[in-house]
């Protein structure tokens, strides 16, 4: 075997993959000027609106990876990522988080549950991950989960600037932040430990280097379709006239 198909130590491959970060979508230049507090009131809606897509089909797709997991002790584990978006007795969950953020930042429950201002591309990109996580072999799907190692920095980006570049969000906003800071790193530790051990070749280890990178470009792919939208003002069918 030569050297190039040598496999990765665990060290090695954890290194690899988060190195990916340069592809995170918090490079996006919508994310830049988020984080620059350059957005308007209507650009952050639009985000938030946007993104709601996406919080409630984490279940759905978490559902999915435990559908087509044989293993109980993984199970076990991986149900409390539902449990956090849906929420449980005692805690009313991330996707009602995110409502709260909706309202907060000038938008009503029904304008976010209602899904009326998800972007067909956001749609597309979003039910592409949930569609992925149904058909791969479990271990594959889980792995892809792994964009989490970069979400604490984003999130804790959101609570140091909004408050300052978007004073007129309410604090109560904030909620879904805060809470994905330790939801996120808890997830990570379990998810590292299923990837680490499960690819064992150079092959499979840079497979699953593609699997994160599928799962990369559909965040960056949301918020494409987003910039398209509200920084340039060409949303859908812009220059069809009714």
């Amino acid at each position: 075997m030569s050297s190039d198909n040598t496999p990765w130590t665990k060290e090695q491959f954890e290194a690899e993959l988060r190195g990916m970060e340069s592809h995170y979508h918090i490079h996006h230049p919508y994310h830049t000027l988020m984080n620059e507090g350059k957005l308007t009131k209507a650009q952050l809606q639009g985000w938030v609106a946007n993104r709601f897509y996406y919080q409630v089909c984490i279940p759905i797709k978490d559902a999915n990876i435990l559908a087509n997991c044989p293993d109980r002790e993984t199970r076990a584990k991986w149900i409390q990522r539902i449990m956090d978006h849906d929420g449980h007795p005692g805690d009313s969950g991330g996707i009602e988080a995110w409502i709260q953020l909706g309202i907060a930042v000038g938008l009503t429950r029904e304008d976010i549950t209602s899904l009326k201002f998800v972007l067909p591309g956001v749609r597309f990109a979003v039910d592409a991950y949930v569609n992925f996580a149904r058909r791969a072999e479990w271990h594959e799907a889980a792995s892809s989960s792994l964009t989490e190692l970069f979400a604490p920095k984003i999130h804790q980006q959101r609570l140091d600037n909004w408050p300052e570049h978007y004073p007129w969000v309410d604090q109560e906003g904030y909620i879904y932040f805060r809470k994905r800071l330790t939801e996120a790193r808890r997830d990570v530790e379990h998810g590292l430990a299923i990837t680490l051990d499960w690819y064992k070749t150079r092959e499979q280890q840079e497979r699953m280097i593609q699997i994160l990178k599928f799962k990369l470009d559909v965040l960056w792919t949301m918020a494409d379709a987003m910039y398209m939208a509200y920084i340039h003002e060409m949303p859908p069918y812009f220059n069809i006239k009714a």
